[in-house]
């Protein structure tokens, strides 16, 4: 693949999306724009930062846990303290299981809590403040005080319940279920919720535990209502649509309409979603809760949206295949939900790493240089867009293709900030911090350039 161009604010990255042999998109030059090409924006500014890694330049009240806030026509986090705050973390924060990454760890740190207190450092010292999914939340809360990120535990409702039930699958990326219908409708799943939820009761004075994710990417496709009429009788899930198509008067399967379809996929998400807040608010009312971070195609429905904001403080989203994230396209979103957002997955891979980068679905570009371009050009369109709370990279360390403990999407590609020897790209990582560092002052920039 050949770079893009780099001509000033005519910069270009070629760029493309391979995923095993069933998902690909084709190379093109992608538009994109840097910190540097902003008119009158000076990036070297020093930020004053709480404990969290809030604005404390700018300060609202402090009620000792995370909130949400809307300031003028920008959606923000309240730290603890007050402070104004977007969440900038990594995901998959966690030392390496492989041999080969375990036998790198003991080399280059000696000791996991070493690996920590050394990441936790590398993390701060690149404008990041918290991790994400799938990190090692107990080893990485022993970091000294100064470097405790803010973290945002996986409690994995309906995943956990499947596994327990039975009669779940691997796919790239998640679960998968039988017909994509999630056990939503069983009994079961109600009561183990609630003894899920009972775990977090250990956590809930914890002020640097940001929220909770409470699935990964459970499907929600356009044709759901045909999938749970596709299980077999007697199963829960069938019985309660054939029970909500007779309470809509809809005589058979002819008679179902796109409308019936929407309304279906919004009443699961109603379910899910009543039954795994609820249950976390009995145990820990005062912790943010971001849902299950969606993915597919109920990302274009009002209707999905506006269910999930009567339910979830946050809204978490996975996006892949996105270069540049526009203002009305994210502004969209939060106004349907009438919540924020936070992008919790996406990133660039890159051909000089050494690896195949067969799978996963984010972006391959040439270079690391070009995977830092492409993460402030991202993150620019989310702050400009005044509807987004913060992002997750994923993730921390590259796939080792040896390691075939991993689900399919991780086996082969360069998506970590690190290798799997510990080492930083250092191009890659040079570009998170100027954009990180800036991330408050550049809300600043995009407010008085839009007022």
């Amino acid at each position: 693949m050949q770079n893009g161009s780099d001509d000033g604010k005519s910069r270009t990255v070629r760029a493309f999306i391979k995923c095993g042999d069933s998902f690909e998109v084709e190379a093109s030059d992608h538009p994109t724009r840097l910190v540097r090409d902003l008119d009158g924006f000076d990036a070297g500014r020093s930020v004053p930062l709480s404990r969290f890694g809030g604005w404390k330049a700018e300060r609202l009240e402090g009620t000792g846990f995370f909130r949400t806030e809307r300031v003028g026509d920008r959606w923000w986090l309240v730290d603890p303290e007050g402070c104004l705050f977007l969440h900038v973390a990594v995901n998959a924060v966690s030392p390496g299981r492989s041999d080969r990454m375990r036998a790198a760890l003991k080399d280059k740190f000696g000791t996991e809590e070493a690996w920590r207190d050394h990441t936790m450092r590398l993390l701060k010292e690149h404008g990041f403040n918290g991790t994400g999914c799938w990190s090692s939340d107990e080893l990485n809360r022993g970091a000294p005080p100064e470097l405790r990120p803010v973290y945002t535990p996986t409690l994995s409702f309906m995943g956990g319940y499947g596994r327990e039930r039975g009669g779940t699958y691997t796919l790239p990326g998640h679960r998968g279920y039988p017909h994509n219908c999630i056990f939503v409708f069983e009994e079961g799943f109600r009561e183990y919720a609630e003894k899920l939820a009972r775990s977090v009761a250990d956590l809930r004075e914890d002020p640097y535990l940001f929220g909770y994710f409470t699935d990964n990417e459970l499907p929600f496709p356009d044709d759901l209502l045909d999938c749970f009429l596709e299980l077999p009788n007697g199963d829960a899930g069938h019985g309660a649509v054939r029970d909500w198509l007779r309470q809509r008067d809809v005589a058979d399967a002819s008679c179902i309409s796109d409308r019936d379809r929407e309304e279906w996929r919004a009443h699961v998400l109603e379910r899910y979603l009543s039954i795994v807040t609820d249950a976390i608010r009995r145990h820990d009312p005062d912790h943010l809760i971001l849902g299950p971070r969606f993915y597919g195609p109920e990302k274009q429905s009002k209707r999905f949206w506006q269910t999930a904001g009567r339910h979830l403080d946050v809204i978490a989203v996975n996006d892949y295949c996105v270069w540049t994230p526009t203002a009305e396209r994210l502004g969209s979103w939060a106004e349907w939900a009438g919540r924020p957002l936070m992008l919790t997955e996406w990133y660039a891979k890159g051909q000089d790493s050494g690896l195949p980068n067969l799978t996963g679905a984010g972006w391959t570009v040439a270079t690391q240089r070009e995977r830092g371009w492409f993460y402030q050009n991202f993150t620019l369109g989310l702050l400009e867009s005044r509807a987004c709370v913060g992002w997750h990279w994923f993730k921390y360390a590259d796939n080792d293709p040896e390691d075939t403990s991993t689900d399919p999407s991780n086996r082969d590609s360069n998506k970590g900030i690190v290798n799997i020897e510990y080492e930083p790209y250092r191009p890659l990582m040079d570009a998170m911090r100027e954009l990180n560092r800036a991330a408050y002052p550049l809300t600043a920039h995009f407010d008085r350039a839009a007022d």
